[in-house]
């Protein structure tokens, strides 16, 4: 499916990042990041495997703190953010994780309930199920909600982690390899399902993945992450028409014939 045309507001960026250093011991991971991303974007990060991708967005979250630098998260500096308030604009990020992170002794319905009842203080029965079947029907897996993860398969496993995700109407999505392991045409169905979250839920989202047709298919723009640092930031062809030898290895290995 081609991606259609977002309504993206270069105005208003939710995220904005500024001389961010990271490093782990002697290990310097981020060395300089500058970064926006802005309202109803989807961004895709693209970089070898070690180069800082999750940290970036760990930090984003305020699982990680930077070293140096400045980091907005809707409006909050992530440097400087308290506890509780940090606490709240979680409830604002989805996170998908790359293993859809489902709590395996639960059904599909007590997964998706499990957010709502812990951030959503006060909510009838109903209104518990009306927004669970909601966000279930818009990942096409109602048919699943009694269902056990254990009886999913790994493309219908995403799809739930992603629906647990949007059930608290995020602002932010941040996706961490959101096709890893999928066999192609469920990678094409996360792709598209990725465009429908965008425009269905009004989200801006970060897009962590090694996949150049991921990143094709779902980025309005490509930052490509290089020694520690945003090298090449644009749309998907700006970014790969360059000769810059660790640039090309990237779309070879997922496009030569």
């Amino acid at each position: 499916m081609e991606k259609v045309k977002a309504k993206i507001d270069y105005n208003n960026p939710v995220i904005t990042i500024r001389d961010l250093y990271k490093s782990f011991g002697d290990m310097k991971v981020l060395q300089g990041i500058d970064l926006d991303l802005y309202q109803g974007e989807n961004l895709v990060v693209l970089g070898r495997s070690g180069t800082g991708k999750s940290v970036l967005i760990k930090i984003i979250s305020g699982m990680l703190r930077a070293d140096s630098g400045d980091v907005s998260v809707l409006g909050h500096d992530m440097n400087t953010i308290r506890e509780k308030d940090l606490q709240e604009l979680r409830i604002r990020i989805g996170f998908s994780f790359q293993a859809s992170a489902l709590y395996d002794s639960m059904t599909v319905r007590q997964n998706l309930e499990f957010p709502l009842v812990r951030n959503r203080k006060g909510m009838t029965r109903k209104e518990i199920d009306t927004a669970t079947e909601s966000v279930l029907d818009a990942v096409g897996l109602l048919h699943t909600i009694n269902q056990m993860p254990v009886e999913l398969s790994g493309g219908q496993r995403k799809r739930v982690g992603i629906a647990r995700t949007l059930i608290l109407n995020p602002e932010i999505m941040l996706y961490d390899e959101p096709t890893a392991g999928l066999d192609p045409i469920t990678c094409i169905e996360i792709n598209d399902l990725i465009n429908e979250v965008q425009q269905r839920f009004n989200t801006s989202s970060i897009i962590i993945t090694h996949d150049l047709t991921c990143a094709k298919s779902t980025g309005d723009r490509i930052a490509m992450l290089l020694d520690g640092k945003f090298e090449h930031v644009g749309t998907f062809n700006e970014v790969f028409d360059t000769d810059d030898k660790r640039v090309k290895p990237f779309f070879e290995y997922n496009f030569v014939e």
